[in-house]
C-alpha cells in the first residue's frame, strides 16, 4: 500500500501538457477516444467509483469535524468543572487562614494569660471563622483529639466540626487547654482541610488545564503559613523562657524549614511570584529583623527571657505572617484569571467549532457537483496516467533495488519515508578492518584483470561468510574491508561479539583461500577490532552514503595498521566486553603505542569455545528472523537477491561465473565472481589461532 501510495504522490508532480500526453500510435490504430469506446476511462462503473470517492472524505471530514466539537464541548465542561473545584479549594483555603488566624489568637491569649490579644478580641475573630465556615459546600471527614479519654474523635460533618470547635473554644476561654494542647487541635484540623485540597487539585491536574499549577502553589503556601504559624508558636516558647528544650528546639527547625522550602518552591513554580515577594521584602521595614529572630531561634543560644521580648517576637511575625497572606491574595488573584482565560478559550474553541462544522455542511454538496463536472475531464486521461504510472512504478522499483544495494536497508526505508535521514550517534560500535598482508607485492607483479577478480574473488567469499552475522559492510578502500556491528540497528552488547566470531570465521576462510593465478602464494590477512561509540549518516547528494565517524573508527584502523598477519588484534575496550561475553580465547600481547593514545596493552582473539559458538549462532538466527518480520526484510533481500546486471550493472547473486572484469558498487557489493568453488562453508568445530 505505502509503494502505490508513493505512485500516486509522485503522479501528482506530473504536468499534463499536449507533448506529455500525446502517444505515438501506429498508423493503423485509432487515435480517438470516444464514449462509445470499451475502454476502462468509460465504464460506468468507473464513473460512479469517481463520483462516490468524494463522499469519502467528506464524510471523513463530517465525521472529524463532529468528534472535534464533541472534544470541544466535554473540554469546556470540564473548564466548568474545574472552575467549580477552584471555588471550592479557595474557599478551603479561607476557612485554613481564619483557623490559623483562630490558633494564634488563642494560643496568645493562653501564653499571656488572657491579658493581651493582638488585633481583636476572640469574639470577632470565632465570628470570622464562622462566618467562613458557612460559605463552604463540601467538608472531609477530620479526626480531631479529644482529650478527655485521650482518643480521637471523627467527625463526618461540617456541623459536627462547629459544634466540636464551639467546645473546643469554650475550653480554651475557661483554660482548660494547654498552648500545647491548643496547637495540636487546630494543627490536625488545618491538616486534614489541606489534605482535602490536595486531592481536589489531584482531580484537576487530570485535565488539560494549566490552573492546576496555581493549586499547587495555592495549597503549599497555605502549607508554608501553617508551618511558620506552628513555628512561631515554640519561638514564643523561646523569647519567654530564653532557651528551648531539644525536642522544641528540633521540632521549631523543622516547621521552620518546611515553611522556606515550600516558599521557594512556589516562587519557582510560578515565576510571576518571585517579583512580587521581593516587593514585599523591600517595603517591609522589619523584614531584616524577622530572618534575625528566626536566625537566633535556630542557633537556640541561650539569652534573658522575658514577656515582652515573646510579645514582640510575636508581634513582628504576625506582620511577615500578613504579608504572606497578600501573597496568598495575589496568587488566588492568578488563579481567577487563569480559569477565566480558560473559560474564554473554551468558548472560543466552541463558536469556532460549531462555524466549521457549519462551514463543511455547507461547501460539501458544492464540492459534489464540482467534481461531478470534472470527471468527463479525469476521464480523459485517465489511460495515459495509467500507463505513466505503470511505467513509473517500474522505475521507482529500479531506483528502490539499486537504494538498498547502496545503503542499509533500514536506511533506505527511512530515507524513501523521509527524504532525510539525520546523522545518529550510537554509544556503543565495536568496528573491524583488515587488509591483505602483501597486497601490493601481489599486485605490482599481476595485471589489473587479475587483481580485480582477485578482490572480487576474496571479497565474494568475505560477503558470503558475513551474512551469518548481525553486522554492516560499510566500505572497502582497495584491499581494506571494514564492518561495524552495533548499527545502523542497535544490537545491545552482542556487537563485540558479532565482530569477533566474524573475524575467526574470515580468518579461518583465508586460511583456505587460493589465489587463482599465483597458487604458490598464501593469503595472510591482518585484523583489527575495536568498540566505542561513533556517528553514522547518509553523506552525500547525487551519490549517498552511508558513512561511520568517530575516533573509534581511527583507533580500530590503528589496531589493524599495528596488528601481525592472521592474527586478530584486540583493543581494551573490546576485550572487556568479550570478556563479560565469555566464550572467548583472548592472549595478552603486551603494550603497543598507538597515534594519539600512547602506550596501551593490547590482546590477540585466538578462538572461540564451542559451545558458546553453537549457542550464538542459534541466537543469531532468532534475531534475524526477529528483524525480518519487524523491517520487512525478507522482502528488501528477496528484491536484492533478485537483481542482475549487464557487464556495466550490479550482479548480486554473482550469477555470471567468468573471468570477465568486474565493478565494485560503491564498495559494498561485488559483482561477476570467478566462480563459487571458493565460497567454502563455514567451519562447524571451533575456530582456533595457534
Amino acid at each position: 500500500m505505502s509503494q502505490n501510495r508513493s505512485d500516486e504522490d509522485s503522479l501528482s508532480n506530473w504536468s499534463l501538457s499536449s507533448a506529455e500526453t500525446a502517444y505515438n500510435f501506429p498508423s493503423n490504430q485509432k487515435t480517438t477516444f470516444c464514449p462509445g469506446d470499451k475502454t476502462p476511462a468509460y465504464d460506468r462503473s468507473r464513473r460512479l467509483q469517481l463520483l462516490v470517492l468524494p463522499f469519502i472524505p467528506i464524510v471523513a471530514l463530517i465525521v472529524q469535524t463532529s468528534i472535534a466539537l464533541n472534544e470541544i464541548l466535554d473540554y469546556r465542561n470540564e473548564v466548568m468543572a474545574i472552575e467549580e473545584q477552584v471555588i471550592e479549594a479557595t474557599k478551603l483555603g479561607k476557612v485554613v487562614t481564619q483557623i490559623q488566624l483562630e490558633r494564634s489568637e488563642v494560643a496568645f491569649r493562653l501564653f499571656t494569660n488572657g491579658n493581651n490579644t493582638l488585633r481583636s478580641n476572640l469574639s470577632t475573630r470565632f465570628a470570622d471563622v464562622d462566618r467562613t465556615l458557612s460559605s463552604v459546600s463540601t467538608w472531609p471527614v477530620i479526626s480531631v483529639p479529644h482529650y478527655a479519654n485521650g482518643t480521637a474523635l471523627t467527625i463526618v460533618n461540617k456541623t459536627e466540626f462547629i459544634h466540636s470547635l464551639q467546645e473546643f473554644r469554650k475550653k480554651s476561654n475557661e483554660k482548660q487547654n494547654s498552648i500545647d494542647e491548643v496547637l495540636h487541635w487546630y494543627t490536625s484540623v488545618n491538616a486534614v482541610l489541606l489534605e482535602h485540597m490536595t486531592q481536589q487539585i489531584k482531580e484537576t491536574d487530570r485535565s488539560s488545564s494549566s490552573v492546576w499549577r496555581y493549586l499547587i502553589s495555592f495549597k503549599n503556601l497555605l502549607r508554608s503559613i501553617e508551618n511558620f504559624g506552628i513555628s512561631v508558636v515554640q519561638g514564643i516558647n523561646y523569647f519567654a523562657r530564653g532557651s528551648l528544650s531539644r525536642e522544641k528546639h528540633l521540632y521549631y527547625v523543622q516547621h521552620d524549614t518546611i515553611c522556606n522550602d515550600l516558599l521557594y518552591s512556589i516562587l519557582h513554580y510560578i515565576p510571576d511570584l518571585h517579583e512580587f515577594y521581593e516587593e514585599i521584602k523591600k517595603n517591609m521595614t522589619d523584614y531584616k529583623l524577622v530572618e534575625e529572630r528566626r536566625g537566633q531561634i535556630q542557633l537556640n543560644t541561650p539569652t534573658q527571657g522575658s514577656d515582652s521580648m515573646a510579645i514582640d517576637y510575636f508581634d513582628l511575625m504576625a506582620k511577615y505572617t500578613d504579608e504572606l497572606r497578600r501573597l496568598k491574595d495575589e496568587l488566588r488573584r492568578g488563579i481567577k484569571e487563569n480559569v477565566k482565560a480558560d473559560l474564554h478559550d473554551a468558548k472560543y474553541k466552541e463558536y469556532i467549532g460549531i462555524s466549521i462544522v457549519i462551514l463543511v455542511l455547507v461547501v460539501s454538496p458544492i464540492i459534489i457537483i464540482l467534481v461531478r463536472n470534472a470527471v468527463a475531464t479525469i476521464q480523459m486521461f485517465a489511460a495515459h496516467l495509467a500507463q505513466k504510472a505503470h511505467e513509473l512504478k517500474r522505475e521507482k522499483h529500479k531506483s528502490d533495488t539499486l537504494l538498498v544495494q547502496m545503503l542499509p536497508p533500514s536506511v533506505a526505508m527511512q530515507l524513501k519515508q523521509t527524504q532525510q535521514v539525520p546523522a545518529e550517534y550510537y554509544e556503543a560500535v565495536t568496528v573491524y578492518f583488515s587488509d591483505i598482508v602483501g597486497f601490493t607485492e601481489i599486485a605490482a607483479v599481476s595485471t589489473p584483470l587479475e587483481v580485480v577478480n582477485f578482490l572480487n574473488s576474496i571479497y565474494k567469499l568475505f560477503d558470503a561468510r558475513i551474512e551469518g552475522y548481525d553486522v554492516y559492510k560499510v566500505e572497502t578502500i582497495g584491499d581494506v574491508y571494514m564492518v561495524v556491528s552495533g548499527l545502523p540497528i542497535r544490537n545491545g552488547e552482542q556487537h563485540a561479539g558479532e565482530i569477533a566470531s566474524m573475524s575467526l570465521d574470515l580468518l579461518e576462510a583465508v586460511k583456505r583461500f587460493t589465489v587463482r593465478h599465483r597458487p604458490q602464494d598464501d593469503l595472510k590477512l591482518r585484523i583489527g577490532i575495536h568498540s566505542g561509540p561513533v556517528c553514522a549518516g547518509v553523506v552525500g547528494l547525487k551519490m549517498p552514503r552511508y558513512c561511520v565517524f568517530g575516533d573509534t573508527v581511527n583507533t580500530s584502523s590503528r589496531m589493524e595498521s599495528t596488528g601481525e598477519a592472521l592474527k586478530i588484534h584486540v583493543s581494551p575496550e573490546c576485550h572487556r566486553l568479550l570478556t563479560h561475553l565469555q566464550g572467548y580465547h583472548l592472549k595478552e600481547r603486551g603494550t603497543v603505542e598507538l597515534k594519539g593514545k600512547g602506550s596501551v596493552v593490547t590482546y590477540w582473539l585466538t578462538g572461540e569455545d564451542p559451545f558458546y559458538r553453537s549457542m550464538r549462532s542459534e541466537q543469531r538466527v532468532m534475531r534475524r528472523n526477529q528483524t525480518k518480520l519487524k523491517h520487512g526484510g525478507s522482502k528488501m533481500k528477496k528484491q536484492q537477491g533478485g537483481a542482475t546486471a549487464t557487464s556495466n550493472t550490479v550482479v548480486i547473486n554473482g550469477a555470471n561465473s567468468g573471468d570477465s572484469p568486474c565493478i565494485n558498487n560503491n564498495n559494498n557489493t561485488i559483482n561477476c565472481l570467478p566462480s563459487q568453488q571458493q565460497l567454502l562453508p563455514p567451519a562447524r568445530s571451533s575456530l582456533k589461532i595457534p
